[in-house]
């Protein structure tokens, strides 16, 4: 399949500007070729390319509605790492095994405090592509840690972090939930002042086992276990 971004409404579709580039001057694709096109949200439509100059449509053949979603929805909320590629890493991968959600929170040891939230959209949206996903995740702004915490349900939210000396559940105690956050903190972790703040906010903190895992590494872990809970 052969999966392209663009608008889709009222039985008309749109092919995205830059994706008509990348057919045309990229891929240097042949007027007739068989495409797919999704809006991110779960329609699918299936044509004809039509190539016209620099220009690139589709004749629909079909419109699918409604695609199904993965279920569980998982939204994880990352601190940036300071080289900003493991980020990007994690994103792309995560993606590929159905995240829902990217939120990247401001804490109190993150390095990094500009991030290019317009990339990580895009890389999200090209490995939606690559998975052949009808439904894109969202990738939210950046926040600061107590501010995202005003927008989440603590019955459903979970931070891993690597504090031996504070209490932690294993992952595998977690309940089946149909919507799931978790925390995934900086180099460095979180701070004990970040644990008792948010286990005051009634957040439940994780153990993803033995071993020390890099900030991208366990946002990678959490979204393959999520992805094994789907399959």
């Amino acid at each position: 399949m052969k999966l392209f971004y663009g608008e889709i409404a009222h039985q008309q579709v749109i092919i995205n500007d830059d994706e008509q580039q990348h057919m045309v001057k990229v891929l240097r694709m042949k007027d007739g070729e068989e495409i797919h096109v999704t809006d991110g949200k779960g329609k699918l439509a299936s044509g004809k390319l039509i190539i016209e100059g620099k220009k690139a449509s589709i004749d629909v053949a079909e419109i699918k509605e409604d695609l199904p979603d993965f279920n569980p929805r998982l939204h994880i909320a990352i601190a940036p790492t300071k080289n900003i590629d493991r980020i990007e890493f994690f994103v792309e991968k995560a993606v590929e095994m159905g995240i829902s959600e990217i939120s990247i929170i401001v804490t109190e040891k993150t390095e990094r405090k500009n991030i290019n939230i317009d990339k990580i959209r895009k890389q999200a949206i090209a490995a939606s592509k690559q998975s052949l996903r009808f439904h894109f995740p969202v990738i939210n702004d950046a926040i600061k840690l107590p501010d995202f915490l005003k927008s989440i349900d603590p019955e459903t939210t979970f931070v891993a972090h690597c504090h031996e000396n504070l209490e932690r559940i294993d992952l595998k105690n977690i309940p089946s939930l149909e919507q799931i956050t978790f925390l995934i903190g900086p180099e460095g972790d979180f701070s004990e002042k970040e644990i008792s703040f948010l286990a005051e906010n009634n957040i439940k903190a994780v153990s993803l086992g033995n071993q020390r895992l890099r900030t991208e590494t366990a946002g990678v872990f959490v979204a393959a276990w999520n992805y094994y809970n789907m399959i």
